[in-house]
């Protein structure tokens, strides 16, 4: 067949792959049998609408048409088969064959997609297949031949007279080329597009699994929003209420150093001083990490300045963002630059980092390099792979590039609208 998998992505391929596939030629043969398939099902439907009509005043009527169900269902069975032409994934009916349907003892059930795809084949689809088949092999035939054709008679093609001199059949020849590849596309494209609208009306289950995965990803966005918000209280009560608090403590102990004499009760204050302020310190290190307030208050490129700022090793930082982005997407970018800069630290032995942002397609792309020692994998630690799951859910990614010796990148996208 060919290193494509169906027509959509060779029509997106490179060009010359796509002329030289099978894919023209299956996208050709898709449309020129939708011709007969559809005067096929023209000329049953109207015999059996037509006859139903006339006998609508009897039962026999209601009867015959009662037969537009069975027609579609037959229909339908055809042009499933003849989908896979151009998109060879499996199409199935929702209940089956009409043949399966009637071994089946069963009451046909009537499918509405069914009926009203084969009365679109039967008016519409057939007639505007075979104007395009007939305008791609003819146009650009008739102008490739027209050196042969010349010697016969002049030639009028869409209006564009050729006379019999060689110079002007020539002339006609380079045009009639790129019609032939302009035709190649234009077929691809019409047999594809044709073949995805019968498979989203003739196997319904198509849209309903897209419904269900839509569901689920808006359901894993508004857990991760749901977690970000929990956590941003979490911090906002550290911060307020506990921090505050041992601020205060820090403070009169300092005052009682000043007030109690030299001897062992001094020692103990300044010990406990000491003490406070060292809890005071892990209270602020675990609020940044559960949601830091400087990413609340001014956005992911302050943030990560920061982050650049405490860290031992060199960082060079250059943030390329027009704004702010939704909360769940600036956390996520957020702490896998604070893990792999931790992870720099660690274990890289790097001597200096770098961390790029910026959006691009509608999509968040963050990079953290260094050139440490290298050997880093994701699967060895929790830290990344957990933010690697993170990011699954906003529909993101994250990668690891990092071979013995160095250097380490780790890049990570997210679509910006993610949430």
């Amino acid at each position: 067949m060919s290193s494509f998998p169906d027509a959509w992505t060779a029509v997106r391929g490179r060009p010359w792959r796509f002329l030289f596939s099978m894919w023209p030629w299956r996208s050709l043969a898709y449309l020129v049998t939708t011709v007969p398939v559809g005067l096929a099902a023209c000329a049953v439907l109207f015999v059996v609408v037509g006859v139903g009509l006339l006998t609508l005043v009897v039962v026999v009527g209601l009867l015959v048409l009662a037969g537009v169900p069975a027609v579609a269902a037959v229909v339908a069975d055809v042009e499933r088969r003849r989908s896979r032409l151009v998109l060879p994934q499996a199409t199935q009916a929702r209940f089956g064959t009409l043949r399966e349907r009637l071994r089946a003892g069963r009451r046909l059930p009537i499918v509405w997609a069914e009926v009203g795809y084969a009365v679109l084949l039967a008016t519409i689809l057939w007639l505007v297949d075979a104007v395009v088949v007939t305008l791609a092999l003819v146009v650009p035939g008739s102008l490739l031949l027209a050196p042969a054709l010349v010697r016969i008679d002049q030639l009028d093609v869409l209006g564009w007279q050729i006379d019999t001199t060689r110079e002007a059949a020539l002339a006609a020849a380079g045009p009639g080329l790129v019609g032939l590849v302009a035709a190649a596309y234009a077929v691809t494209a019409l047999a594809a597009a044709q073949a995805a609208l019968a498979r989203l009306l003739l196997d319904p289950r198509q849209a309903e699994l897209a419904a269900a995965v839509a569901d689920l990803r808006r359901s894993r966005v508004g857990l991760v929003d749901a977690f970000e918000t929990e956590r941003r209280r979490i911090e906002r009560d550290l911060h307020d209420g506990v921090q505050q608090r041992l601020v205060a403590l820090t403070m009169t102990l300092g005052r009682a150093e000043l007030d109690v004499p030299d001897g062992a009760g001094l020692e103990l204050v300044r010990e406990a001083h000491r003490q406070a302020e060292g809890a005071l310190e892990e209270l602020r290190s675990t609020v940044r990490g559960i949601h830091p307030r400087v990413l609340a208050d001014h956005g992911l490129e302050a943030a990560v300045h920061e982050i650049a700022d405490r860290s031992p090793v060199p960082v060079d930082t250059e943030i390329s963002l027009t704004g702010r982005l939704p909360a769940p997407v600036e956390t996520a970018a957020y702490f896998v630059v604070s893990e792999a800069l931790t992870n720099v630290v660690r274990h890289a032995s790097a001597r200096s980092a770098q961390v790029h942002a910026w959006t691009q397609n509608g999509r968040l792309v963050v990079t953290v390099v260094d050139d440490g020692v290298g050997g880093a994998d994701i699967g060895r630690g929790t830290g990344l792979a957990g933010l690697a799951v993170r990011l699954e859910a906003l529909d993101g990614g994250l990668q690891v590039t990092s071979p013995a010796g160095g250097p380490t990148e780790v890049r990570m996208e997210c679509p910006v609208d993610a949430a």
